[in-house]
C-alpha cells in the first residue's frame, strides 16, 4: 500500500459522516444499515450509538462478526473494513458519547436502558479506487 493510498483511505473515513454497518441475522444473511459515525480512532476502532432494542444490536450480541463500509460516490472510492462489533451498555461508555439533544431518542438520558454504544474493532480492509483494489490488515496500516 502506498502512502497516498493510506492518506486517501483516512480522508475517506474522516470526510464520511455515515457508514454502512453490516450484521448477520439468525438465518445467516447479511443485514445493512446506514449509521452515523460517532467517533473513530484511525481505522482501528469505530463507535456508533443506537438502541438496545434495535434489530442489529441483538444480531451483534449473537454474532459479533461484522463489517462497515465507507463510500465516496463522486470520487469512486470505497472502503470495507471487516472485524467484530461489541455492544457496550456500561454507563461510563454511554455517558462519553451522549450529546445534548439525544434525549429525543433516549428520554432517560445516558443511563436510558434502551441506549447503547456499538464499538467496531477492525481487523482487515479492502480499499477500492478507480480500477485498483488494495487488501490490507489494519494492524499494518500506517507502518
Amino acid at each position: 500500500m502506498t502512502q497516498q493510498q493510506e492518506k486517501d483511505i483516512l480522508h475517506l473515513v474522516e470526510s464520511s459522516r455515515d457508514a454502512i454497518v453490516c450484521s448477520i441475522d439468525e438465518n445467516g444473511y447479511p443485514n445493512a444499515k446506514c449509521m452515523f459515525r460517532a467517533k473513530n480512532e484511525g481505522l482501528a476502532a469505530f463507535w456508533f450509538s443506537t438502541n438496545v432494542s434495535a434489530i442489529r444490536t441483538g444480531q451483534f450480541q449473537k454474532r459479533p462478526q461484522s463489517c462497515i463500509y465507507f463510500a465516496d460516490h463522486e470520487g469512486f472510492h470505497g472502503l470495507m473494513l471487516t472485524g467484530r462489533m461489541q455492544v457496550c451498555t456500561d454507563n461510563e461508555t454511554k455517558a462519553a458519547f451522549f450529546h445534548p439533544g439525544d434525549e429525543k431518542y433516549y428520554p432517560l438520558g445516558p443511563t436510558d436502558p434502551d441506549y447503547c454504544i456499538l464499538k467496531f474493532t477492525a481487523q482487515s480492509g479492502n480499499y477500492y479506487h478507480g480500477l485498483a483494489k488494495c487488501l490490507f490488515e489494519v494492524k499494518e496500516f500506517g507502518k
